[in-house]
């Protein structure tokens, strides 16, 4: 105890190296960024591919199939998941850890190589999984005349916005874009016998500008740009009879583009959404105050006349919301805290000594998470709070144990040693065990693990702040502060004190007491795992507060009016419903995807989860009268449908029915709802049979055939022009569209001796095709997919296995689980290694502790009945058993650990100094009670706040904190008396196995000693 000795003659020290880290830990919490969740990149990226109308069989075999095969060759590619569907190809790669960057560029130079070698594909994207989003702002701009409200968002809201430093660039969805229409008349064209292709060539010769060389030093420029509609309608087009104007031959006008708006506000098209985005220097909360002050300077100057513009989404509202939630709740865990050291220790100065040292290891905190560049989050502020309730246990064990030794008298100095080396190892012990549990986290399998890594690492630091504290202001302030005591008479102990040490007596007297109590606690323990059905079961906990996503499938081939018509009753569904304030849906080509805003503050009626299962069983409701295939969640853990289940295999017609199969049963189940299948939603496909004898006779080609056939669909951009300082594109298309068959056969092909019908060469055939097909790693596979309503995952998820258990499939066909119970089946075989690898590390800890092997299984006795705690807290509560309460329950290892080894440690110091097995445990119950209560119900208080906090950081806090709560509550009471008897039924033990040992010794001794065996 050199360096207590050290730390109480040098109290200067100490203060000046508080004072440091109150300085540092100041300016760190001002360096901090704010944000939601902390910025990190998982290990993961995926690749959108357009491909105009291209059937999903055709998008399978020329774009997803040969970009797996080039995928599978990255060395660091664990999964790669696929779905091909009309005019599209999805794919999702998974990387194995840590791999994630190096892999991306290669992905998307992959991705990128298709478009200009497989025809039809329009767009590709690609992108790295994580927590940042390209758009965290958003804005409408509505009620109001629709070229107005663009000629705003595009003049002076967008430059605006992105002349601040903290904007990276505004998007515009909604806006009225133009374009110069060029409608060709096929009579007209006929009677001049020219083609469309003719036209288009006319078109992009003259609309053209370049630098053609340069003379005398100065360039020389050709340019025949259009400049206006006129320009256009006199382009001159060639003919066997000579040059004819474009006015000739086809309408030219200046109108608004189709499909220029593809959202809707509240049902109404007539609005704009801005959507804004940060730059990687500033914080969201950082960004979302400039643009409010800059949307304010626009409104003081008037520019905002005719229309209304307001805020849709601020993600720094749920960070604000999130941080302040939480550092309220640190706030009042900590008042909490100390009133708990006031009522036990009744001693002002004592409680102010504790008081100081929660700032300190807090702000401690602080400078270590700035030092590890983490942020100000709801990961790191929810570690923090976990921390607070514990923060103060090492304190309070070495306050109270200086305490002690001040009222029996012992000088200041003598107190503070003496008191502080009497519990110093156990102090220590306790902190190891607390965060050895947490080492383990890191196998976690998933992205989630990367925020438990951080929690964990908060967590342990806050501990570890706390110990250096509790060694260090408190025996100098202990030394400093506490007056002198007289000795006093010695206090008659009070009725719950003496209670308690008759029960133990009583309960280490004999073996078969002891055994009973164990006993008890072992069927109270199986009992308990009766209740763990009826606990309601996730991944992770919703993160926005009064906030939903949602994607709504689309049956193919829907005109835009039809569109229209959808929206118009998923908006009369949604306002019926009492919560919802707003809903935008946004056209993504065969889905829409939709948000909600719901009700806040004093006009809140239902509960969110209420809400959310009202919008889904309205809007699902819709399949049976309008052209929607399907309606989920798009905020779900698993990222699509709670429920989903994969059939693999490669015959696309023994899938569909092995599908239909599943899907009536899955139907049957209890909680599920809105039961589809991928390989349900089928097309129409009209597959050309050419008649080769008729186009051999007609001297035509099959090559002519299809050109013809692509120009009969004629709808095409053929450059741009400007007007008004606006790029408008020139769009050349027929005055006639071809929308039927009998449309296209009837149309004229040219020959040398006359002309024919199209029907004369070509015939249709009528095949059903699959709208989607997916692969995982190449293999052909189908997903049924399906919604929970009334039920939670984990008792659906028991249901789903046994169904897929009794599943009859043929050979070479399989069905699996996928999605969120997959990923919770996942989670669970992760989160019960990781509690077996803690529990081996927290026996490491005290063995090296104990120097004994047996004693750490005393310690560790209490840990069923503290699952016992959690199960009835989760189950009373009916909060959700999902990763952030698994993490909870971790932790408790290491926690409730803390109280059975100052019992133990007490114990084992008695016996040294001569002290009987039974007196040494009524005398540790009785010195360690104080300190174990104080301990716990500060842990406890500290984290009430947490258990009850709602909205955003709430979700998170909540489950955490209540499994901690209740499993230390219960496991507390339980320690008090289990522990005495498993130590007293180990000393039984090894005093019978002694005995034997001795008779044994004994025989041996009396045999050697018998006549026979003397000389």
């Amino acid at each position: 105890m050199k360096l207590i000795e050290f730390i109480v003659k040098r109290k200067i020290l100490v203060g000046l190296m508080a004072l440091l880290i109150i300085l540092l830990g100041c300016y760190s919490i001002s360096k901090l960024d704010k944000e939601l969740l902390p910025s990190i990149k998982m290990d993961g990226a995926y690749v959108e591919i357009n491909a105009g109308e291209m059937a999903a069989i055709e998008v399978e075999r020329t774009i997803t199939t040969p970009l797996e095969q080039k995928l599978k060759g990255l060395n660091g590619v664990e999964e790669i998941q696929s779905t091909s569907s009309i005019g599209r190809s999805s794919l999702n790669i998974s990387f194995k850890r840590g791999k994630g960057d190096e892999l991306f560029k290669e992905v998307e130079s992959m991705a990128n190589s298709l478009k200009g070698s497989v025809t039809g594909i329009t767009e590709v994207q690609s992108g790295q999984y994580g927590t940042s989003q390209n758009y965290e702002f958003f804005m409408d701009i509505s009620n109001g005349n629709m070229k107005e409200m663009t000629d705003f968002a595009k003049n002076v809201l967008t430059p605006r916005l992105e002349d601040l430093s903290e904007v990276r660039d505004v998007a515009l969805v909604g806006t009225v874009e133009h374009e110069v229409s060029i409608e060709l008349d096929r009579g007209k064209m006929d009677k001049h016998l020219i083609d469309a292709s003719e036209v288009i060539g006319a078109i992009q010769n003259i609309n053209n500008e370049a630098t053609l060389g340069e003379i005398d030093s100065a360039s020389i420029r050709w340019n025949t740009k259009l400049a206006n509609e006129n320009d256009v309608k006199n382009i001159k087009i060639p003919t066997t009879n000579g040059d004819i104007f474009l006015k000739d031959i086809a309408k030219v006008s200046f109108q608004p583009l189709e499909n220029s708006s593809y959202v809707w506000k509240n049902g109404s098209k007539d609005f704009i959404l801005i959507q804004v985005g940060r730059t990687s220097e500033v914080t969201q909360i950082e960004m979302a105050e400039a643009v409010r002050a800059e949307v304010e300077n626009i409104r003081k100057e008037n520019l905002i006349n005719g229309f209304q513009l307001n805020e849709m989404v601020a993600q720094a509202d749920y960070v604000k919301e999130s941080i302040d939630g939480v550092t309220d709740n640190i706030l009042i865990g900590g008042i909490i805290a100390i009133a708990v050291l006031l009522i036990f220790l009744r001693n002002l100065r004592a409680t102010f000594i504790i008081g100081i040292s929660i700032p300190t290891s807090i702000l401690l905190t602080f400078l270590a998470i700035w030092l590890l560049d983490y942020s100000f989050n709801i990961i790191t502020l929810i570690g923090l709070g976990l921390g607070i309730g514990m923060m103060v246990d090492s304190s309070i064990v070495i306050l109270e144990s200086i305490y002690k030794k001040r009222e029996q008298a012992l000088s200041k100095f003598d107190a503070v040693i003496e008191g502080t080396k009497e519990v110093s190892s156990a102090v220590i012990a306790s902190m190891l065990t607390t965060i050895v549990v947490f080492l383990p986290i890191g196998f976690i399998q998933g992205e989630m693990a990367q925020f438990m890594v951080i929690l964990s690492t908060v967590v342990a630091i806050t501990l570890i702040s706390s110990v250096i504290v509790a060694f260090t202001i408190i025996p100098a302030l202990s030394e400093k502060l506490f007056k002198m005591r007289q000795p006093k008479k010695r206090v008659k102990e009070g009725f719950f004190l003496r209670s308690y040490n008759a029960i133990v007596a009583w309960t280490i007297k004999k073996k078969r007491r002891s055994l009973a109590v164990i006993t008890t606690f072992i069927l109270m323990f199986v009992g308990s795992l009766f209740l763990v059905n009826k606990i309601p079961m996730t991944i992770m906990p919703d993160m926005y507060n009064r906030y939903n996503e949602l994607m709504i499938d689309l049956e193919p081939g829907l005109s835009n009016q039809e569109k229209e018509d959808v929206v118009h009753k998923i908006n009369s569904k949604l306002q019926a419903i009492e919560d919802v304030e707003k809903s935008y849906v946004m056209d993504n080509g065969g889905m829409f995807y939709v948000i909600i805003n719901m009700t806040k503050g004093d006009k809140i009626v239902l509960p969110q989860k209420e809400v959310n299962e009202q919008i889904l069983k309205s809007l699902r409701e819709l399949r049976e009268t309008t052209p929607i295939e399907n309606v989920q969640s798009a905020m779900d853990e698993g990222g699509g449908a709670p429920v989903q289940v994969n059939i693999k295999g490669e015959n696309i017609e023994q899938l569909q029915k092995l599908s239909n199969d599943f899907m009536n049963e899955l139907g049957s189940i209890d909680g599920i709802v809105g039961a589809t299948s991928s390989m349900k939603r089928t097309s129409q496909e009209q597959v050309i049979q050419l008649k080769e004898k008729e186009i051999e006779k007609a001297g035509l080609s099959p090559v002519q055939i299809k050109q013809f056939i692509e120009l009969a669909f004629l709808q095409m951009p053929v450059g741009e022009m400007k007007i008004d300082e606006e790029n408008i594109p020139l769009n050349i298309k027929w005055d006639e569209k071809t929308s039927t068959k009998n449309d296209l056969l009837g149309l004229k092909i040219p020959l040398q001796d006359g002309e024919k019908s199209l029907s004369s060469f070509i015939e249709f055939n009528n095949v059903e095709t699959p709208n989607e097909i997916s692969h995982i790693d190449g293999e052909r596979f189908m997903s049924i997919t399906a919604d929970i309503e009334g039920k939670d995952l984990g008792s659906v998820n028991r249901d789903v296995q046994k169904l897929i258990k009794d599943f009859e499939t043929p050979d070479g066909y399989k069905v699996t689980v996928a999605g969120d119970l997959e990923e919770q089946q996942a989670l669970m075989k992760d989160m019960l290694f990781v509690f077996a690898i803690a529990l081996f590390l927290v026996y490491l800890v005290m063995a090296v502790q104990f120097n004994h092997l047996g004693h750490p299984l005393i310690v560790m006795s209490v840990i069923p009945m503290t699952i016992v705690g959690v199960i009835l807290g989760l189950f009373l509560t009916q909060m959700e058993l999902n990763l952030m309460s698994g993490i909870g329950i971790v932790m408790l290892i290491g926690i409730v650990l803390n109280n059975a080894i100052l019992l133990i440690d007490r114990t084992n110091q008695l016996r040294k100094a001569g002290f009987s097995i039974e007196d040494a445990l009524v005398t540790a119950g009785k010195d360690r009670i104080r300190p174990i209560f104080m301990t716990t119900l500060t842990t406890a208080g500290g984290m009430l706040p947490l258990a009850l906090a709602s909205g955003t950081s709430g979700n998170y806090q909540a489950p955490m904190a209540t499994a901690i709560i209740s499993g230390l509550m219960f496991a507390t009471f339980i320690t008090l008396l289990l522990v005495p008897a498993t130590y007293r039924l180990f000393s039984f033990s090894r005093l019978n196995m002694g005995r034997v040992k001795a008779k044994e010794k004994t025989k041996k001794l009396r045999v050697s000693v018998t006549p026979d065996n003397v000389g």
